[in-house]
């Protein structure tokens, strides 16, 4: 067999899952049990794991999620409104498939973006587009896109995202361009894809926040009346993991 000169080819194909498994075969004191029937599938399976393992990290590094967050992390014990049962639906993915929104709101420091971002990875692991921005970094990216000339490229990026999580909604009243540029994303997105937004400020306070009356109804009624809600309460989980850590160990 032409061994070294298989494992180039394979290379220059970038078939770099077969050619590492190629080479753990050969090191394989009872290789030649296996049929070459055997030895291809398992070849095929390996370089079909790297290419999923590939896309997957690709997946997490174009949603440049603000935290490491993972469902498998997800604290329960703390007593800030976190229902298991709706968080078992969510992490099954079946809104993401329905192209349904997510509303997390609660005080500064409980979680919301911290379980935004956990379901955004599991979004991830699923097979799913993920894109996390706050808020003002987005429209901040959409002003530049106008001066270069990319908005457009830009907007259909936004619009074909398959779950969008929009980070720190309603910490600052929308001008008239930034509330254009959110209908517009969002009526691009309605019942076609999922978005997620966090907020300090309760749902019904949103209005007020958006401003002018005919935007603010075109804006909520596209994101709200389709979507799941959380509502957390409590204290910081800063402030509660800060204070674990001091407890002294016995």
């Amino acid at each position: 067999m032409m061994y070294h000169p298989t494992l180039d080819k394979l290379a220059e194909l970038r078939l770099t899952g077969m050619r590492d498994a190629l080479e753990d075969q050969q090191a394989m004191a009872d290789i030649a049990e296996l049929s070459f029937e055997e030895r291809l599938g398992l070849l095929l399976d390996r370089e079909a794991t790297a290419r999923a393992e590939r896309r997957l990290k690709t997946r997490l590094r174009n949603a440049r999620f603000r935290e490491a967050a993972t469902i498998e992390d997800l604290d329960y014990r703390t007593a800030r409104g976190l229902d298991k049962a709706l968080m078992n639906d969510l992490i099954a993915g079946g809104w993401i498939k329905k192209h349904l929104n997510l509303l997390i709101t609660g005080p500064t420091g409980v979680g919301k973006t911290w379980i935004a971002c956990a379901l955004g990875n599991k979004a991830c692991r699923d097979g799913y587009t993920v894109q996390y921005h706050r808020l003002s970094r987005l429209f901040e990216e959409l002003g530049f896109a106008h001066g270069d000339g990319r908005y457009l490229k830009v907007m259909r990026k936004l619009a074909r995202t398959d779950v969008l999580l929009v980070d720190d909604w309603g910490l600052a009243k929308l001008t008239a361009p930034q509330r254009r540029e959110l209908l517009e994303l969002l009526d691009d997105r309605h019942q076609r894809r999922s978005t997620v937004v966090t907020s300090q400020l309760p749902v019904d306070l949103w209005h007020k926040m958006i401003g002018e009356p005919t935007h603010a109804d075109a804006i909520l009624d596209r994101l709200v009346h389709n979507a799941y809600r959380i509502t957390l309460k409590g204290e910081s989980m800063r402030k509660l993991n800060a204070k674990r850590r001091r407890q002294p160990i016995e």
